[in-house]
């Protein structure tokens, strides 16, 4: 039997069917006649026409972190991802649109009349260009990385410092760890015991025994509000690249570590099947920057990345019936394998 955790149990409400219904259909975009692709996430529902992509936020919340289930916070956060994106994907995301009501009670996007829901509207990118598509088709250029790195090394340089003094960020890390320990070891996702004790036995000690460490990376102004959930999937290597999907819903997430940032993003490539990717962006940022990074740090990082990921793989299975957890069991075990190899190598 699960627990009823607070931080893991979502608070949903539905998605009208009249939305779904009126979204899918080609007429509502004004962009001629053709098929509107749909995917539906953990938070949104997506819908691709030839041209552009919308995403509407589902009514949901996970307390603690985050909060969809009013029109007026809907609407806020549309207009966050747009906000927060242009320092990443300014040529991506084009606005946010109004999903109306009109006096005949009829819905239409941008139109006048009532309110009732808010859309982010992006410019659709070429699927083939995404960095995990090109990590598995092993269709990588150096030229992609060199270009990306520049950007990466151009953002961070120019990121806003977070305001975390030293005690405040190693508080921060270890209250994570924490949350990340506690979910893991709930017995009702039957998640084998030693690959959950021995990357957090690692991450806590290390977060106590190199507390100057840690707190030198906030003091130096190494913390900076990033981008939150850097995944190959959230970017696009046109030739200029494109790096979209930040995380909106909570400024918190988005105060971290630059390494820790790459590390994330490396982790993500290393599961693709690409220990390279990582380590060239990394030592691309370390040697334009000249940051002095201990390597134990990077391996920190990664395991507490990897933990990270594995609590939100075993989530998923709060959406789903028992006969359907096996996958997102497996991927929350295959993020631990990862966090037990960087916690022995560190």
């Amino acid at each position: 039997m699960l627990s009823q955790s607070s931080f893991d149990i979502p608070v949903r409400q539905p998605v009208s069917e009249e939305k779904l219904e009126f979204l899918r259909s080609w007429e509502a975009y004004g962009e001629g006649r053709g098929r509107v692709e749909t995917k539906e996430t953990h938070m949104s529902w997506l819908f691709f026409t030839t041209r552009h992509v919308y995403k509407l936020k589902k009514p949901i919340s996970y307390r603690g972190f985050l909060d969809f289930t009013t029109l007026e916070a809907r609407g806020y956060y549309c207009r966050e991802e747009v906000r927060l994106n242009q320092r990443l994907a300014s040529s991506v995301y084009l606005g946010v649109v109004g999903l109306v009501k009109d006096d005949r009670g009829r819905l239409q996007l941008a139109g006048k009349g009532e309110v009732v829901d808010w859309l982010v509207k992006m410019r659709r990118l070429p699927s083939d260009r995404m960095l995990d598509q090109k990590i598995l088709a092993r269709k990588l250029l150096s030229g992609d990385l060199e270009r990306l790195g520049h950007l990466l090394v151009t953002f961070y340089k120019q990121a806003s410092l977070a305001l975390n003094s030293p005690a405040e960020y190693r508080e921060r890390l270890e209250r994570a760890i924490l949350e990340n320990r506690s979910a893991l070891f709930d017995p009702g996702y039957g998640l084998a015991r030693t690959l959950v004790e021995k990357p957090f036995l690692f991450q806590l000690s290390f977060v106590r025994k190199e507390a100057a460490l840690l707190g030198s990376r906030a003091e130096t102004g190494k913390v900076i509000e990033g981008h939150g959930d850097l995944r190959a999937e959230h970017i696009c290597l046109e030739s200029q690249p494109v790096i979209f999907d930040c995380l909106e819903f909570n400024r918190d997430f988005r105060f971290l570590d630059v390494v820790d940032e790459l590390c994330f993003l490396s982790l993500d490539c290393e599961r693709l099947g690409s220990t390279q990717v990582g380590e060239a962006l990394l030592e691309l940022y370390l040697e334009r920057t000249r940051d002095s990074v201990p390597p134990a740090l990077l391996d920190f990082y990664r395991a507490y990345r990897a933990c990270l990921r594995a609590k939100l793989a075993i989530w998923h299975i709060h959406d789903l019936e028992p006969s359907d957890w096996t996958p997102w069991k497996d991927r929350a075990e295959e993020y631990l394998r990862l966090a037990c190899k960087y916690a022995a190598r560190a």
